[in-house]
């Protein structure tokens, strides 16, 4: 398995990682040792305990060696934040009313068909079929200004497929029932007609709501284009969006039509909960700096809807699916940002499908797991299985689980780069390093749901608080379940290799994700694995 487990060196670019064993927040821990005991203290104490030791530790080592680590000071030495589950938030512009109108055109043009053509059992799976064509094509998607008629091409499209498809299965079914031309461009014209009110009448309704009780909102973003967005939502009740602050405006802290200016991360958050806001409104792509990156996660935590409005005309998103037909925000281009995946339905099937395939290869593994262990045994004595402490979804410490690689009375400074190649290290531990079978106890960790095949390799508290400090987006990594393998593993970036770099490949991996991807990244897993062209974990 195409694995992240050599420790990369921090340079210039980015790259870091660290050894087995070195929880960064003790001064020395047991390396690959039975239970990975800490001997400057002891791992199970407080976080706190841990913490001071380690900055004294740290101060010391790095007075050794002008190539150590050393813990941050001041607060960014606490171990990793955990991030907030996000909170779910009851939306009044639901797609409910959206699925209901076009169902209803579906039924009633079966209905409608002269002579009864085709039976009235037909409605719902056409109903079926057509919604699933609607939110194929983004039709559900949320917007700012949503029209009816700027939907048409797409409605008249995704009607003429269903009815032709419905027409062809009627005609090998009952060949003497078959739907005629006339019949055919009836319905087609029937279902776009009423589809097309529906919706209409639905975005009336929504624009007349919102402009009574509008939601919420703050605007992010530097300079007098995020002041004009705010202008532009306080004199347009319609689009049902009230802007209460103006965040990151730029040096001169000048608000618009009177919206306060929030100057501080504190202030954003203090308003965020104050005022309720359920929509934040960015005037440039939020990686465009590490600033406006750290607020996504503020928002994403409250429930907030994000929406990328392009006052000066310019910005482009890369990883994000605009939406067709484009939204608008009294002239400005306007799109929802939909970190991937955003839907329940596709967590569980991902779910699913880890921890069967997980359970699986346990199964499958089982007499090649045995034979590791039994190796371990007898090559550096008792203590098989290697525990530490690594950050997983939303920030949640858990418990990976890794077959030893090196004797048990191996020590490591929290300062040493990496242990790869240590000649401590026995000729089992590197067998098992190089081809990355030390990693197989993780399959238990993806059926306890603690890590996925698939995703973003999980790092230690210490140097996540580390890179999160350092480059903009690696926090952001951990919107999605940690896993064994990803996009960045499958490009080369394992071992001495940029954090930047696999930051920027997680990142794109989350917001491009599907269920295809990720059969294709353990697809190209599998296939390095057998080649056996990995490096040590």
């Amino acid at each position: 398995m195409t694995m992240d487990s050599a420790p990369a060196r921090h340079t210039g670019q980015g790259g870091t990682g660290p050894a087995d064993g070195i929880t960064g927040i003790t001064g020395t821990t047991t390396t690959g040792g039975a239970g990975a005991t800490s001997t400057a203290t002891s791992a199970a104490t407080s976080t706190a305990t841990g913490t001071a030791v380690g900055v004294g530790v740290g101060v010391t080592a790095v007075r050794r060696s002008v190539t150590a680590i050393h813990p941050p000071r001041g607060p960014k030495a606490d171990r990793a934040r955990a991030t907030v589950r996000p909170r779910r938030v009851r939306r009044r512009d639901g797609i409910a009313p959206l699925l209901a109108a076009d169902a209803f055109a579906a039924a009633a043009t079966v209905a409608a068909l002269p002579g009864a053509e085709l039976p009235l059992g037909a409605a719902a799976p056409l109903a079926l079929a057509l919604v699933a064509l609607h939110a194929q094509a983004g039709l559900y998607r949320p917007r700012l200004a949503p029209s009816a008629l700027l939907e048409l091409p797409a409605l008249a499209g995704r009607a003429a497929a269903l009815w032709c498809a419905a027409a062809a299965v009627l005609a090998a079914a009952a060949p003497g029932d078959a739907l005629g031309w006339s019949a055919l461009l009836g319905a087609v014209c029937v279902q776009v007609v009423l589809a097309c009110a529906g919706r209409g009448a639905v975005n009336q309704f929504r624009r007349r709501t919102r402009a009574r009780r509008p939601a919420s909102a703050l605007v992010v973003g530097p300079g007098a284009g995020a002041s004009a967005v705010a202008a532009a939502l306080h004199g347009r009740p319609e689009y049902g969006l009230r802007p209460v602050g103006l965040a990151d405006t730029g040096p001169e802290g000048e608000g618009a039509a009177g919206v306060p200016v929030l100057a501080t991360h504190e202030d954003i958050r203090r308003a965020v909960i104050q005022n309720s806001v359920r929509h934040a409104v960015f005037t440039r792509p939020p990686e465009a700096d590490e600033r406006t990156a750290s607020l996504v996660r503020l928002f994403h935590d409250h429930g907030c809807r994000l929406w990328l409005a392009d006052p000066a005309g310019t910005a482009k998103v890369t990883g994000m699916r605009v939406a067709q037909p484009a939204d608008q925000l009294w002239g400005y281009a306007v799109q929802p940002l939909l970190p991937r995946p955003a839907r329940l339905a596709e967590r569980y099937a991902k779910r699913v499908i880890d921890s069967s395939l997980a359970a699986i290869a346990l199964l499958a593994a089982a007499p090649v797991m045995g034979a590791c262990a039994f190796a371990v045994r007898i090559s550096d004595g008792p203590g098989v299985i290697f525990r530490q402490e690594r950050v997983g979804l939303y920030g949640r410490p858990f418990t990976l689980l890794k077959f030893r690689t090196l004797r048990a009375d191996a020590h490591e400074s929290a300062t040493r780069w990496t242990v790869a190649g240590d000649c401590r290290m026995s000729p089992i531990g590197s067998f098992l390093r190089k081809s990355s079978l030390d990693e197989l106890p993780q399959l238990w960790n993806v059926v306890r749901g603690d890590m996925s095949l698939v995703g973003p390799r999980p790092e230690r508290p210490f140097f996540v608080a580390k890179f999160s400090s350092v480059h903009p987006g690696y926090e952001a990594r951990h919107r999605m379940p940690v896993g064994i393998t990803g996009l960045a593993q499958i490009n080369g970036l394992r071992g001495d290799t940029s954090i930047e770099d696999r930051a920027r490949f997680d990142n794109h991996y989350i917001d491009t994700w599907s269920l295809w991807q990720d059969l294709w990244i353990l697809a190209r897993t599998a296939a390095s694995f057998f080649r056996f062209r990995l490096g040590g974990s």
